[in-house]
């Protein structure tokens, strides 16, 4: 232990470690601002949360990555068991079964079902190059099914949002992999299809209304068009300087609904305008091409695939929370990471961070 605390402070990545404060402060500055008219504790709880993290984030670097590779399996069926133990008797929030509680502590596993499926997607890619190349379809059948199961399970719940995410961290890593284009095309293909089917036969109602007032808010703009047409007024009206901190409108008087779960990104916009929305935006920018730039100077595949699965993460998750607070994408209820309050989504990412850290500072020696 040691010995990987001192290899840890001698390679310590500097950048990373930056991007990721400044990223982290701006959430809870974002955050006390919009937990003001929230329920009393969940800005304390936060912060009770990041120190969580912060001691995860060591001890996740410290150790190295590759005994993960050992156990990624064991991890992955783990989280399959905890998924179906939520279908069976999970706690129900809002009428969707997504929480595990363990006496006054509930995980949701939908959640830590992203990084069990990077874990796994890594374990299986990093096997014999010549083999992954003769039999490209092998690996695609086997990558689609490591996703396919907890995506299903996390879709059965219903968790739209987070299955989706699922679903695009494993087809990136399949598209990034050196497989034959042939074999990709046909694969997306066959998931674009899939698709298709899933959202015209198998949608709740509910999220097919999402879909509907996406392409229509006026459909029902004081129902499932409320949250999106509320977002988009409160990035509008910060214009390019904002309304300044704790003055905006949108937040403080309670017209944007879930302002610190699924819409603190409108907070930011309205209170810092466009000029404090750009800089936030160049964090995520930094942060996901440093994970980019990781993966390219891993010493082996497992930890190139880590750095990958690490960097779509992110990636999505910015691009759909981003995308439906503006009103590009509808509304699935993705979380910004570091800047949205939960307590599992927080951790998740903060351990998947923290394995950036543990590729970087093992770079330069096996």
């Amino acid at each position: 232990m040691i010995r990987a605390l001192r290899k840890l402070r001698a390679h310590f990545d500097w950048p990373l470690v930056l991007a990721i404060v400044s990223i982290t402060a701006i959430g809870l500055i974002n955050l006390y601002s919009a937990t003001r008219v929230a329920p009393p504790g969940l800005y304390t709880q936060q912060i009770l949360f990041f120190l969580m993290g912060i001691g995860i984030f060591i001890t996740t670097a410290v150790v190295d990555y590759r005994r993960y590779e050992r156990q990624a399996f064991n991890v992955y069926a783990v989280c399959l068991v905890l998924l179906v133990t939520v279908l069976i008797g999970g706690k129900v929030v809002k009428g969707s079964s997504r929480w595990l509680g363990f006496g006054p502590i509930s995980i949701q596993p939908s959640e830590l079902a992203k990084l069990a499926v990077i874990f796994a997607l890594a374990k299986l890619f990093s096997g014999d190059p010549l083999d992954i190349a003769l039999r490209p379809s092998k690996y695609v059948i086997w990558a689609v099914g490591l996703m396919g199961a907890p995506m299903l399970l996390v879709a059965k719940q219903p968790d739209l949002g987070t299955a989706l995410i699922i679903f695009l961290i494993g087809t990136t890593v399949l598209v990034v992999m050196p497989l034959q284009i042939h074999v990709k095309l046909i694969t997306l293909g066959c998931e674009l299809v899939a698709g298709v089917v899933v959202a015209l036969f198998k949608l709740h109602g509910y999220q097919k209304k999402r879909l509907l007032t996406f392409l229509d808010p006026s459909l029902d703009p004081s129902g499932a068009g409320w949250h999106a047409r509320q977002a988009i007024f409160a990035v509008g009206s910060g214009r390019w300087s904002g309304k300044g901190w704790l003055h905006g409108t949108q937040n403080q008087l309670q017209f944007l609904p879930e302002h610190w779960t699924d819409f603190p990104f409108a907070v930011w916009a309205e209170e810092w305008g466009f000029a404090g929305c750009v800089v936030l935006l160049g964090l995520y920018c930094f942060l996901i091409l440093w994970a980019i730039n990781l993966a390219a100077g891993a010493r082996d595949r497992f930890g190139q695939v880590l750095c990958i699965g690490v960097a779509s993460l992110l990636f999505w998750h910015v691009f759909f929370n981003i995308g439906m607070v503006t009103g590009l994408l509808p509304v699935v209820g993705v979380t910004l990471p570091l800047v949205s309050y939960g307590r599992s989504s927080l951790l998740v990412v903060m351990v998947s961070l923290s394995l950036l850290m543990n590729v970087s500072i093992r770079r330069y020696s096996y």
